[in-house]
C-alpha cells in the first residue's frame, strides 16, 4: 500500500510538473509574474492528493486498480492434493480448488520502502542542518540601532500594510539580506551594510524582504522542504521547486516595482546587482528567503526588471483563466488517485439502518476473518469484524453462482439442458473428468465448466452483467487466469450477502426460472422445516490455502437469513473451514442445526 502511494505520487507529481512547465512555455506572454508563481501552488496541492485517505476520495472505476494481487506472470497450476474435508458432510457441496502461482511482491515492497525511508532520512537530516544554520544565524544577530534605518524599515512596513512586529538585525554570518522565522520573523542584513549600500538600496531591500513576509513565502518554504523530503526520488520535483523559487523572486521583484515610481525601477535593478558577487556565499538556505541567487537567476531577474510593465486588466483576466485551467487539470487526477489508493478494494456504500456488531472471535480461533448475517424479517445485519467485512477480496468459487446465472440468461445453458461435455482433458479430481450439468458443476465446483461459460459469454457480456448487479470491483482484466480465482475480481463479505438477497428477491429482473434453477442447485440440506443453500470457495496460492468462503442463505418457515463467512490464513484457510464456522454460528443462533 505504501509503495503504491509513492508510485501514485510519482505519476501525479511528474504529470503536474510537466503540465505546468508546458503551460508556462505556451502562455508565457499571457501570464503575469505573480500568476506564473501562483501556478506552483497547484503543484503543492497535487502533491497532497496521493496521501488523502481513500474514504475521502470519490469512488470511481475510470481505471483498473494496480494494487490487487499481481496477475502478471502468474500461471494457474493444478493442486493435485485431495481437497480437505475439514469434517464437513461429504454429501454436501464439495470444496475443490486449484492453485494459482503468484510472485511474492513483499520483498520488492520492503526493499523499495527501505530505499525511500533511507533517502527521506538523508534529506530530513539536511533540512535539520539548514534549520540549525538559521538558528546559529539567529544567535549571531545584533539589533539595528541606527534610527534612520529603523525609520526606513517602519515606513516600508506601513507602505505594505504590515502591522506585525518583525525584528530587524545584522549578522556577520550572512552576506545577503534574508528573511526567516515562522513564529518570530527576522529580516537580517549583512554586517557593515551601511558602508556599501545607499539609502535607496536599503529601502528596496526592505520592500523586497517584507513582500516575502506579506505573501506567506516563509511557511511556503517549509512546505516545499517537506514535499522535497517526501518526493526526493523524483528529479522533476527538484527542477520544479528550483523554478518555483526563481518565479517567487521575480514575482517579489514585480511587487516591489509596483510600489515604486518609474524613475526608481533602474535603481532597484542596481540594488540586485550589488549582490551578484555574493551569489555563491553562503550556500542557499531553503528555509529562508534570500535576496540573491545564482548569477544565472540574477541575470534573468534583471532582464525581467528591465522589461517591467504593470499588468493590464486583460492580462490579469488571462492569467486567472490559465490558473483555473491548470487547477481543473489537477482536480481531474483525483479519480486516478482514488483507484490507485485502493479505494476500489473496499466497499464504501454499506450504510444499513440496523447493524449489530458481535464478538464471534471464539468461532474463528486463530483465523483472520469476518461473518455477516442478514435477517430478512427484521431487516437487520449481524456482523463480526466490520472492517474485514467491507474489504474486497477474491470471491474464488463463490462467483460461480453468478456465472451460472449469466449462462442461463444468455441461453448458453438452459433449465432443461445444462450439460456441457467434458473434452477429455485430464483434471485433478475424478469428479471433474466427466460431463457436467449445472447442479453437478456447482456441487463439485468444476472450474472447466464455468470457464467454458465465460468463453461463450465473452468479456463484454460478463462486464455488462457485473455492472448490472454491481458485483464487487467489477474488474475482470486478468486474461491469463480465471479472473475470479485469486485474481483481479474482488468482493466483500457484505456485498456477498447483499447480492444473495437481491438474487433471492430477483431485484435485477432475471428470468424467474433461472433464479429458481440456481437456487435449487445451491441447496445443500433440508431439516426440520429449514433449508440450507450455499457455495464454498477456496483460494489457493502457491500451493497454500489462504482464503476460504462459505456464502448462502437459510430458509425457515417464517424467515430467510443470508450469510457470508470468510477466513484468511497463511496456509490453512479453506471453504471447508468457513463452512464449519458458519454452521456452528447458525446452530448457536438457532437458525439452522446440522
Amino acid at each position: 500500500m505504501f509503495v503504491t502511494t509513492l508510485l501514485t505520487g510519482f505519476i501525479i507529481s511528474s504529470i503536474t510538473v510537466g503540465f505546468i512547465l508546458l503551460i508556462k512555455k505556451l502562455f508565457q506572454s499571457q501570464l503575469s509574474a505573480k500568476w506564473q508563481y501562483n501556478l506552483w501552488y497547484l503543484l503543492l496541492a497535487a502533491l497532497v492528493i496521493p496521501f488523502i485517505p481513500a474514504h475521502f476520495l470519490p469512488a470511481g472505476n475510470l481505471f483498473h486498480s494496480f494494487t490487487g494481487p499481481s496477475s502478471e506472470g502468474s500461471t494457474a497450476s493444478i493442486n493435485t492434493a485431495a481437497p480437505e474435508s475439514g469434517g464437513t458432510n461429504t454429501n454436501w457441496m464439495q470444496d475443490f480448488s486449484v492453485t494459482v502461482t503468484q510472485t511474492n511482491t513483499d520483498l520488492f515492497n520492503g526493499i523499495a520502502g527501505g530505499i525511500w525511508i533511507a533517502g527521506a532520512l538523508v534529506f530530513t537530516g539536511l533540512s535539520i542542518h539548514a534549520w540549525l544554520k538559521l538558528k546559529g544565524i539567529r544567535k549571531s544577530i545584533s539589533a539595528v540601532e541606527n534610527k534612520a534605518i529603523l525609520d526606513l524599515f517602519k515606513r516600508a512596513k506601513q507602505q505594505l500594510n504590515i502591522s506585525k512586529n518583525i525584528s530587524l538585525g545584522v549578522s556577520d554570518e550572512v552576506h545577503s539580506p534574508l528573511t526567516f522565522g515562522l513564529r518570530k520573523t527576522f529580516v537580517v542584513l549583512p554586517a557593515n551594510f551601511e558602508e556599501w549600500l545607499s539609502e535607496d538600496d536599503i529601502r528596496h531591500i526592505f520592500l523586497h524582504e517584507l513582500n516575502h513576509y506579506k505573501y506567506k513565502d516563509i511557511p511556503t518554504n517549509y512546505l516545499m522542504v517537506f514535499f522535497q523530503i517526501i518526493y526526493w526520488f523524483n528529479p522533476l520535483i527538484w527542477i520544479a521547486f528550483k523554478e518555483m523559487r526563481l518565479d517567487r523572486e521575480i514575482a517579489c521583484d514585480y511587487a516591489v516595482l509596483l510600489s515604486l515610481d518609474d524613475k526608481n525601477h533602474k535603481k532597484y535593478g542596481n540594488t540586485i546587482i550589488h549582490f551578484i558577487d555574493k551569489s555563491s556565499s553562503p550556500p542557499y538556505n531553503k528555509l529562508a528567503n534570500q535576496l540573491n541567487g545564482s548569477k544565472k537567476q540574477i541575470k534573468k531577474r534583471i532582464v525581467e526588471i528591465a522589461s517591467f510593465q504593470a499588468d493590464s486588466k486583460l492580462q490579469r483576466a488571462k492569467s486567472m483563466g490559465i490558473f483555473l485551467l491548470v487547477g481543473l487539470f489537477v482536480i481531474t487526477q483525483i479519480p486516478f488517485a482514488s483507484v490507485m489508493a485502493n479505494d476500489n478494494n473496499r466497499y464504501t456504500s454499506f450504510k444499513p439502518e440496523q447493524t449489530n456488531e458481535e464478538d464471534l472471535s471464539s468461532y474463528f480461533q486463530n483465523y483472520e476473518g469476518s461473518f455477516v448475517l442478514y435477517d430478512m424479517q427484521k431487516d437487520a445485519y449481524h456482523i463480526y469484524n466490520e472492517d474485514q467485512s467491507t474489504l474486497r477480496i477474491s470471491p474464488d468459487s463463490t462467483y460461480k453462482i453468478y456465472s451460472a446465472l449469466f449462462g442461463l440468461e444468455e441461453n448458453i445453458i438452459t433449465t432443461e439442458q445444462s450439460t456441457i461435455e467434458w473434452d477429455g482433458t485430464e483434471q485433478p479430481y475424478d469428479q471433474w473428468n466427466q460431463d457436467q450439468n449445472l447442479e453437478t458443476a456447482l456441487n463439485r465446483s468444476v472450474n472447466w465448466y464455468f470457464q467454458q461459460l465465460d468463453q461463450k459469454l465473452g468479456a463484454n457480456s460478463i462486464q455488462s452483467y457485473l455492472s448490472r448487479i454491481h458485483y464487487g470491483n467489477q474488474d475482470i482484466s486478468d486474461r491469463t487466469n480465471p479472473y475470479w480465482l485469486e485474481s483481479t475480481l474482488k468482493i466483500s463479505p457484505v456485498e456477498q450477502v447483499e447480492l444473495l438477497q437481491e438474487l433471492y428477491t430477483n431485484r435485477f429482473d432475471f428470468q424467474e426460472e433461472h433464479i429458481q434453477a440456481v437456487k435449487e442447485a445451491l441447496q445443500m440440506d433440508q431439516k426440520d422445516g429449514a433449508a440450507l443453500y450455499g457455495k464454498t470457495g477456496t483460494g489457493n496460492v502457491n500451493g497454500k490455502d489462504i482464503n476460504g468462503w462459505f456464502v448462502g442463505f437459510v430458509e425457515t418457515e417464517t424467515n430467510t437469513y443470508f450469510f457470508a463467512t470468510n477466513v484468511q490464513d497463511e496456509d490453512n484457510a479453506s471453504g471447508s473451514i468457513a463452512t464449519e464456522i458458519t454452521l456452528a454460528i447458525l446452530k448457536d443462533k438457532q437458525i439452522y442445526e446440522e
